[in-house]
């Protein structure tokens, strides 16, 4: 079994480089670190150097990444996946140094979502600056669309550390790879895809402050602000540019007795499952997984 540390970056292609960049810093809050790479952003929300990469080109997620202990976890990760039957490549000194990692392998997963798994992710000494007062602190947990959620709660807790925290359903599984409630969800869904990023905010104020800024600016609030049964968080979805939804939450919850703990199960139809605070609930529009060229769904 492969044993995940983190949750490290999303790549994301997009045909508006500019726009899709001055919505992340002026409108959600996070930090454009600069670079000397044509045609590519890092935006950072932590100590990591970026969690989020926009890729000029095509629209569409290129993959999402997990890290991995070393250089010697990831050289395991390798031949299981490979013993596995994926087929698996090893990024070039190129690909590790515009993810500033260390090195990188990546693979598609059973229902055609592109992962990447590295070691020594780069971290930032400075404080971030972020390009608005939205509260973040942190990146908080990334969300893949699969068409069978049972089957890919069986790939990501065979294949790796993953364990399911709580289940919505058949219509999502949200599972934990440390403490926090979650930092995978697999929601379901015809077609790969990035569900959405979400981002920990300090204070229950900000998911407010945060959402009365969106609607100032017209941007499309997908779902909230609401409160999730599961995790505990409060949460609020918008719509960014390029179909990239992203999430502002605070108060997930954490599991810290680790034998105690026993998934539970919410029927998605039955009110309050998904909102507490029994608003109204859709699921956030997906950013469709990029495919190798001549390759559809």
């Amino acid at each position: 079994m492969i044993e995940l540390t983190d949750i490290a970056y999303v790549r994301s292609g997009v045909a508006d480089l500019d726009r899709a960049v001055r919505f992340a810093t002026e409108v959600v809050g996070l930090e454009h670190v600069g670079s000397d790479e044509v045609g590519v952003a890092h935006l950072r929300a932590d100590a990591r150097h970026h969690c989020l990469a926009f890729v000029e080109g095509a629209s569409g997620v290129i993959a999402s990444a997990f890290t991995v202990a070393d250089e010697d976890a990831l050289a395991l990760a390798e031949t299981e996946l490979e013993t596995r039957g994926f087929h698996v490549w090893r990024g070039t000194a190129e690909d590790a140094r515009t993810r500033r990692v260390g090195a990188v392998v990546g693979f598609d997963d059973p229902f055609g979502n592109r992962l990447e798994l590295v070691c020594a992710q780069q971290s930032l000494g400075r404080p971030v600056v972020p390009g608005r007062a939205s509260g973040i602190t942190e990146f908080g947990h990334l969300c893949l669309d699969a068409p069978d959620v049972a089957e890919a709660h069986r790939f990501f807790s065979t294949t790796f550390n993953a364990r399911a925290s709580d289940w919505i359903g058949d219509a999502a599984c949200l599972m934990r790879i440390d403490e926090v409630h979650h930092k995978l969800a697999v929601f379901r869904g015809d077609h790969p895809g990035l569900c959405h990023v979400n981002f920990q905010v300090a204070e229950l104020d900000d998911v407010f402050r945060n959402w009365h800024h969106l609607q100032d600016l017209g941007v499309e609030i997908e779902m909230g602000p609401g409160r999730h049964p599961q995790s505990g968080a409060v949460f609020l979805y918008f719509l960014g540019p390029e179909g990239l939804t992203y999430e502002y939450s605070y108060g997930v919850r954490r599991i810290t007795d680790e034998a105690a703990w026993r998934p539970r199960f919410f029927d998605p139809a039955e009110r309050g499952s998904i909102d507490m605070w029994l608003g109204p609930t859709q699921k956030p529009i997906t950013q469709p997984q990029l495919l190798p060229e001549g390759v559809r769904p």
